[in-house]
């Protein structure tokens, strides 16, 4: 599976969305690391995304995970580590999260997906939308990362609920820095979904960014700088 990785010290794996690859996260994430020393950060291209070959053998959601967290324990080994999904990617983060809490220090949850069956999620309303002003960044991105991954292979995952979901319950009760972002505009995923898994992060700030859209960060992007460089902080000064 290919990944990118970046300076030394803590491991955070960045898991993208569907079909996402590594260019995004990374295009978001590294500024913030440029005065932040002691950070690995690695990018993940999971299977059929990006440099990343389909890999027959999975057929769900659970293979999937298997394949991601197979991959992070290979670099990360016996040493904690951070997570960060964002979209799809949060619910691998929160998959891994369930399967040993006690390794990972700190997990940031961006525009994740909650609810799997689309025709169950919360989404906002028309009267709270707004044209998006992130648009160029999904053209930049995610449409380019489209065009470059096996979307017959990851199509048969998402093509069904009973394969896009995990299988697992992933309530768990986490007791470390997390920071969950959502945009108000969100029309994909939405927000409101987000606020009933809460409880199970204590730890947890919780956003709402206005003007925002799945694609964020957009016009919030120093916003949404602000909350990770303070949940960063909250990892590294964890009796602070």
């Amino acid at each position: 599976m290919y990944y990118e990785s970046f300076g030394s010290g803590r491991p955070i794996f960045f898991l993208p969305s569907w079909g996402g690859d590594a260019g995004e996260g990374r295009d978001v994430h590294e500024p913030i690391f440029e005065a932040r020393p002691g950070w690995r950060r690695i990018y993940v291209d999971p299977p059929g995304t990006g440099r990343s070959p389909a890999d027959p053998s999975i057929t769900d959601q659970d293979g999937m995970l298997s394949s991601i967290a197979g991959l992070i324990d290979s670099l990360a080994g016996a040493e904690p580590f951070a997570l960060a999904g964002t979209s799809a990617g949060g619910l691998h983060a929160r998959g891994i999260v369930k399967r040993d809490p006690s390794r990972v220090l700190g997990l940031l949850l961006r525009a994740p997906g909650i609810v799997i069956d689309r025709s169950r999620r919360t989404l906002p309303t028309d009267e709270h939308l707004r044209p998006s002003a992130a648009r160029e960044r999904q053209h930049q991105y995610y449409d380019a990362a489209e065009a470059s991954a096996d979307l017959a292979f990851l199509g048969r995952i998402q093509g069904d609920v009973s394969t896009y979901g995990l299988r697992e319950e992933l309530s768990i009760r986490f007791e470390r820095p997390t920071l969950v972002v959502t945009g108000r505009q969100d029309t994909t995923a939405g927000y409101a979904d987000a606020w009933a898994i809460i409880e199970d992060y204590p730890r947890a700030t919780f956003a709402v960014l206005d003007q925002e859209d799945h694609f964020l960060p957009g016009p919030g992007a120093a916003v949404y700088r602000a909350l990770v460089e303070d949940w960063l902080d909250r990892i590294e000064h964890p009796d602070a």
